[in-house]
């Protein structure tokens, strides 16, 4: 049977994904995690895999593993399927983002980014499986906790399972296009502290040292740094308690990004240099996890890309391959050699968000995409 002719369909795995995103499973909170991790594991081994539970370490939620049944498991390399099941949402989300329906669109925390991605390559497993299709390798599912702060409790997990492997397939976010990611900018995130003065902020303003207002001015300045070659966010701030008090201490994070390490790099030192003491107040650069860069032109993706553009003129659509920003578990796969595919998942919008949605007509042909690269890589 032509697995791009699976009866995937779109309502039931509406229905499969329901539980999944009303298992909210935000990155900081390692129980939550782990509810979904259970989750994925019953249904991973209801297709009848080998799952392991991996425990957390770091304060992180832990992984799952999965190996589906191949007469060459364990003998020869195969291809991974990674994603993570952590989000951006707090638990409460479901409260204004509630998992709903209307006509093709469907709403949800973390829907698109990126359980909706992982249900569909575990669908086209299952529809396989039924179907009594081989692939002629085997398959491995790798599930983590921590894709969206950078990755710093399981990648030497992810790259230890990628050494293994032939193929890394990521079934992050599919583009609005239906194209995939051959390549991934690199990635740098930093620890901000500055370090003031306490003092009662109405008897005795001048005394103090305010750490936010010297943090408000560094982040101008980092922000100010951003060029063509590299660019500079912070996303996060923390401070103050007491808005009577002059505060001594606030912590913030950046984000830098770049096309090449080496401009990546330079950004690295750039941010380091900003260190030093300014009116008393001190600045603090602690740098944290990285992501190198995932070069657009290994020939191993190259070669998988073109199985994957022949696969979606099969399903009507051409298929466009970029190297983009917004790093994922692929810059590691990649960037190790790896053949790679990213971006396989739901397409949608507004990732990130409270309105974050998908295309409910995109979960069945991104399962056929994903069931035909499983039967065509080998």
């Amino acid at each position: 049977m032509n697995p791009l002719e699976l009866p995937f369909d779109a309502d039931a795995m509406i229905n499969g994904l329901r539980p999944w995103i009303e298992c909210e499973s935000p990155t900081y909170d390692a129980d939550a995690v782990n509810r979904m991790m259970d989750l994925a594991a019953y249904d991973m081994a209801a297709l009848g895999a080998t799952v392991e539970r991996i425990p957390g370490r770091m304060g992180f939620g832990g992984s799952v593993r999965a190996r589906f049944p191949h007469p060459d498991m364990g003998r020869t390399p195969g291809i991974l399927i990674a994603g993570h099941m952590d989000t951006v949402h707090p638990i409460g989300t479901l409260e204004v983002l509630p998992f709903k329906r209307e006509g093709n669109i469907c709403y949800g925390p973390g829907l698109m980014d990126m359980k909706g991605g992982n249900y569909i390559s575990l669908e086209a497993i299952k529809q396989m499986i039924r179907a009594g299709l081989q692939t002629p390798l085997p398959v491995t599912v790798l599930f983590t906790p921590d894709e969206e702060v950078g990755t710093p409790s399981t990648r030497d997990l992810i790259e230890a399972e990628a050494a293994r492997s032939a193929y890394v397939l990521v079934p992050e976010p599919g583009h609005g296009d239906g194209g995939v990611t051959i390549g991934r900018y690199a990635i740098a995130r930093f620890n901000l502290t500055t370090k003031g003065k306490p003092s009662h902020a109405g008897a005795n303003l001048k005394d103090g040292k305010s750490a936010i207002a010297a943090m408000a001015r560094k982040i101008i300045e980092i922000e100010d740094m951003t060029g063509p070659d590299c660019t500079f966010s912070v996303g996060v701030i923390h401070a103050g308690r007491w808005v009577n008090c002059v505060s001594s201490s606030c912590a913030a994070e950046a984000l830098s990004m770049a096309k090449k390490q080496e401009d990546l790099d330079a950004g690295v030192e750039r941010m380091l240099a900003l260190q030093g003491t300014t009116n008393d107040v001190e600045f603090h650069v602690e740098r944290g996890v990285t992501r190198p860069v995932w070069r657009p032109d290994m020939p191993g993706t190259a070669k998988m890309f073109e199985i994957a553009k022949d696969l979606a003129s099969e399903l009507g659509f051409e298929m466009k391959g970029r190297s983009q920003g917004g790093g994922s578990d692929g810059n590691f796969t990649g960037a190790m050699g790896i053949p790679t595919l990213d971006s396989l998942g739901v397409r949608g919008a507004d990732l990130h968000t409270l309105n974050e949605h998908i295309y409910v007509d995109s979960l069945p042909e991104r399962a056929r995409l994903m069931a035909g690269l499983l039967t065509r890589l080998n």
